[in-house]
């Protein structure tokens, strides 16, 4: 069942929501266990459909079967109905009206429009940083920097992926803006449902990414808010040049594959 292969992920619930549900359960006649319960299994139940979508064995625009996926992950139908919800928020799957949810799909538009949106939250979140940052906040980005490193050396490009995402992630953590991080990860959740594999086209391209990473690491070490900013500006634009170049080649590839087979 989920609830045992999962249950350590259960240490990881946020710490504010299980307040907010102590808050409510003091003021209307419900069972806590009950809620505590039924809180967790949804955000397990969330958890495992995300994993399906960034995986990609949930394709953009498959529908999602609410009672496939409580016999499937041995749940009732109500945690299900949440983490849909939930997953809707996120920007992962969408409610068609009379029709049921489906996994969002992300056109190469609409992905040029978040990359954008999310270059102008990043650069910001530099500036933010180098006013305040610290030996710790500095230790967790260096250790990402190096986890990319590493990959680089073993030619890891999965590693290298989760790394270079975690280093923006843990960056924009430490801005200390809370309204921004929140937009930020719907950003990124939206940026999952999009191919993206430049890092792989381009043999040089991880090690251009590293040396990029650690220049706005050393600019963030040093205060220095406005080259942070710049260094991250330009490194935003490196990347969605690449992915746009990968994903416009896709079809051009398949028209190529189509003539051949004429």
């Amino acid at each position: 069942m989920i609830w045992c292969t999962h249950v350590n992920q259960l240490a990881s619930i946020d710490v504010a929501k299980c307040v907010k549900m102590t808050d409510y359960m003091h003021s209307a006649s419900v069972d806590p266990i009950e809620v505590v319960r039924r809180h967790s299994l949804t955000t397990l139940v969330r958890d495992e459909i995300e994993r399906h979508i960034v995986d990609g064995s949930l394709a953009p625009g498959e529908k999602l079967n609410e009672a496939d996926w409580a016999a499937r992950l041995r749940v009732s139908r109500g945690p299900v109905r949440e983490a849909f919800r939930a997953l809707e928020q996120a920007g992962l799957v969408r409610t068609v009206k009379n029709r049921g949810v489906f996994v969002r799909t992300v056109s190469l538009a609409e992905a040029d429009e978040i990359y954008a949106v999310r270059a102008v939250l990043e650069e910001a979140a530099c500036r933010m940083l180098a006013a305040r940052i610290d030996a710790g906040k500095l230790a967790v980005l260096r250790d990402w920097v190096d986890a990319m490193r590493a990959a680089l050396a073993s030619h890891d490009h999965d590693a290298y992926a989760r790394a270079n995402v975690a280093f923006h992630d843990a960056l924009v953590a430490a801005a200390g803006n809370s309204k921004l991080y929140d937009t930020y990860r719907r950003l990124v959740s939206e940026l999952k449902l999009f191919r993206r594999a430049a890092l792989v086209v381009q043999g040089d391209a991880m090690a251009h990414s590293l040396a990029e990473h650690r220049a706005i690491l050393t600019a963030l070490a040093s205060r220095d808010a406005e080259q942070a900013a710049q260094l991250m500006r330009a490194h935003a634009a490196c990347a969605v040049a690449g992915d746009a170049v990968h994903e416009r080649r896709i079809p051009a590839a398949a028209g190529a594959a189509r003539s051949r087979g004429r």
